[in-house]
């Protein structure tokens, strides 16, 4: 713990902490943190744990400064809160269900590395080719793939085309897409 010339130190800094003082709470931290950390060991914790313990500890304490009534109290006051947010987080983890691992083996872990990769490129070089398409192209093609059943009227007014137009319009720019995929293979 602290002696005496420590505690009024530490409440010095802790009023001076309350009324906006920054440094003077970083102090405060600065010089408890090790200790609460110690405290929260003490409970049984591993290392993360602890260190969560601590922060939330600090946490506490900063939406309660002004429920400290007694400065000279505040060693023991984070002592106290560090003991029970520590033996809340231990009984949180006995709680814990152990993974069922027989079920491990059905779930699917999606694409691999090597398949994300594969993907990226692919979507690289669509997004360039597309890029390279008229300006007509690329909304059109754009809002139908990204509009569920698009309305051809809508689209036409949209892009200053008859709605007849749309649908060979729309075939004429997939061509030209597939083309510039098929150039930028070779």
């Amino acid at each position: 713990m602290t002696n005496q010339t420590d505690s009024d130190r530490l409440a010095t800094l802790f009023v001076a902490a309350r009324g906006g003082d920054r440094d003077s709470l970083n102090t405060i931290v600065r010089e408890l943190t090790p200790m609460l950390w110690h405290v929260a060991r003490a409970q049984g914790l591993d290392r993360d744990s602890s260190s969560d313990v601590v922060q939330s500890t600090w946490l506490t304490l900063l939406t309660s400064l002004s429920a400290i009534r007694d400065p000279a109290a505040l060693v023991g006051w984070l002592v106290t809160v560090t003991k029970r947010e520590a033996w809340h987080t231990s009984r949180a983890q006995r709680a814990e269900p152990v993974a069922d691992t027989s079920t491990l083996d059905t779930l699917d872990p999606g694409p691999g590395p090597d398949e994300r990769v594969v993907v990226s490129d692919r979507n690289a070089k669509l997004w360039a080719a597309l890029g390279r398409l008229p300006e007509k192209c690329r909304r059109l093609l754009r809002i139908v793939a990204f509009t569920h059943r698009p309305d051809y009227t809508k689209v036409g007014r949209e892009l200053g085309m008859p709605r007849s137009s749309v649908g060979p319009n729309r075939s004429r720019c997939l061509t030209q897409l597939q083309r510039l995929l098929v150039e930028g293979e070779g």
